[in-house]
C-alpha cells in the first residue's frame, strides 16, 4: 500500500520546511513510505539506515558525509544517534535547497534534541500502522491491528507468531537502543498488566502495590510506552461544574493486535468471548476515530457516574463519542448528562453494526465503517 494520504503530507511539509520527520512504532511502514516518496518525486536520493553497521559509520564524520550531497537525504531509526540534529541544522542553515525526510520509531518527546535544535526547520508526521480506510476490512484489522506483516499474514496463527517475536524484539532490543535500561521481564509483565486497564482510567498506585514497585516506576513505565507509541494516555477534560470530575488519564493500546496478543487472545472467536470484548472494540474504534478525523480528543467523567468515551474538539465545535459493542445502541441518562453537560454540538453513538438512526436531536448512532467514510462530523 502507497498510502497516499501520508504521502501527500510529506509533499506538503516540504513546500515550507527543509526537514520532515515521519515518527511511529517500528514496522508500521515508515521505510516502505519513504522509499515510495523518493522513487516518485526525486531524481537523486540519498539513504541511511542507522540500523546499518555500515551506514552507522560512515555517519561518524556527519558533516563530511552529508554537505557534498544533492537531493533528498533520508535517514532511517533517528533515535539511535540523535547528536545527529545540531548537524542537520547547520546544513539547512547553510543551504536552503538541502530535504532532509527523517524517521524514528520514538516520540519527538523521545527524541528531545529535534524539537530543541531544529525549531522552525522541521515538521512532524505520525504515521499508525495500517488504518480502515486503507483497509476496507474491519474484523480482521480489530483481531490483527495494523502492523503490516501481521494485518497482510497469510492465517490468523502467522499473525499472532509474528506479533510475538515483534513484542521479543521491542523489550529486548528497541528499548535498550533508546538507552533506557528496564529489564525486558519487568516491561514485559508490566505490560500485560497494563492490558487488563486497556479502556480505563491509569491507578499507578493500584499497579505499583500488585507490581512490588512505586507509583513513580509505574508512571515512568506507561510514558515509555506511550512515547514509543504502544499505548495512547487519553487526557480528561473539566468542565466548570459542581460535579466532581476524574483527573487521571484513560488508558488505550494504540493496536488492537498487541492488545490480544498480551491478553491470549489468538482467534475471532476467543476475542467474541473474552471478558475484555467491549472494551477491546472501544479502543480499537477510537484509535479509528483519531486517526480519520482532526481535532484535540479528551474523555469525560464525573465520580457519579457520567461518562463520554471521546471528546473530540474540532474547530470550535464539540462532537462527543460514546462506542458501545451492542446491537442497538439506545438513549441513556449518561448520554443525556454528558450532552447537556459539555454543551455538546452533537453526539454520536459508535457500534459494529451497519444502519443508522436516531436517538434524539443531535444525538445519533452509527456504525464504525459509515462513521469514518464521512467526510465530516456535523
Amino acid at each position: 500500500m502507497d498510502r497516499p494520504r501520508y504521502l501527500e503530507q510529506i509533499r506538503k511539509f516540504f513546500r515550507t520546511q527543509q526537514v520532515v520527520a515521519t515518527l511511529g512504532p517500528r514496522q508500521c511502514g515508515k521505510t516502505t513510505l519513504a522509499k515510495i516518496y523518493c522513487n516518485a518525486g526525486f531524481s537523486k536520493s540519498h539513504y541511511f539506515d542507522l540500523e546499518d553497521p555500515q551506514d552507522l559509520a560512515r555517519l561518524e564524520q556527519p558533516k563530511l558525509a552529508l554537505e557534498p550531497l544533492e537531493g533528498l537525504v533520508v535517514i532511517d531509526e533517528i533515535q539511535r544517534i540523535p547528536e545527529l540534529f545540531p548537524f542537520l541544522r547547520v546544513l539547512v542553515d547553510q543551504d536552503p535547497k538541502k530535504k532532509f525526510l527523517i524517521l524514528g520509531s520514538a516520540s519527538r518527546d523521545l527524541i528531545r534534541q529535534s524539537s530543541e535544535t531544529l525549531a522552525g526547520r522541521i515538521a512532524y508526521i505520525e504515521l499508525p500502522p495500517f488504518s480502515f480506510l486503507e483497509t476496507k476490512a474491519l474484523q480482521s484489522l480489530w483481531l490483527r491491528g495494523g502492523f503490516p506483516r501481521s494485518f497482510l499474514a497469510e492465517s490468523d496463527e502467522d499473525s499472532w507468531t509474528w506479533r510475538e517475536f515483534y513484542i521479543s524484539t521491542f523489550l529486548e532490543r528497541d528499548i535498550p537502543q533508546l538507552g533506557i535500561q528496564i529489564p525486558p521481564v519487568a516491561l514485559r509483565r508490566f505490560w500485560s498488566m497494563l492490558a487488563h486497564y486497556h479502556g480505563n482510567i491509569f491507578n499507578a498506585s493500584e499497579i505499583g502495590n500488585s507490581f512490588g514497585a512505586s507509583h513513580g516506576t509505574m508512571r515512568r513505565y506507561l510514558d515509555l510506552l506511550t512515547g514509543t507509541f504502544m499505548v495512547r494516555q487519553l487526557p480528561p477534560w473539566f468542565e466548570n461544574l459542581k460535579k466532581r470530575q476524574v483527573k487521571s488519564p484513560k488508558i488505550y493500546f494504540r493496536d488492537t493486535g498487541l492488545l490480544h496478543s498480551l491478553l491470549g487472545i489468538a482467534d475471532f472467536t476467543t476475542l467474541l468471548r473474552h471478558p475484555k470484548l467491549g472494551t477491546s472494540w472501544e479502543g480499537f474504534a477510537l484509535e479509528e476515530i483519531l486517526r480519520t478525523f482532526e481535532g484535540e480528543a479528551y474523555f469525560w467523567a464525573t465520580h457519579s457516574g457520567a461518562e463520554l468515551d471521546l471528546l473530540l474538539l474540532q474547530r470550535g465545535r464539540r462532537i462527543g463519542f460514546e462506542i458501545k459493542y451492542a446491537d442497538a445502541p439506545r438513549l441513556t441518562k449518561s448520554m443525556r448528562i454528558c450532552f447537556e453537560s459539555l454543551h455538546l454540538d452533537k453526539l454520536i453513538v459508535v457500534y459494529p453494526g451497519e444502519v443508522d438512526y436516531l436517538l434524539a436531536e443531535r444525538i445519533e448512532v452509527k456504525g464504525l465503517a459509515a462513521l469514518l467514510q464521512t467526510s465530516h462530523l456535523l
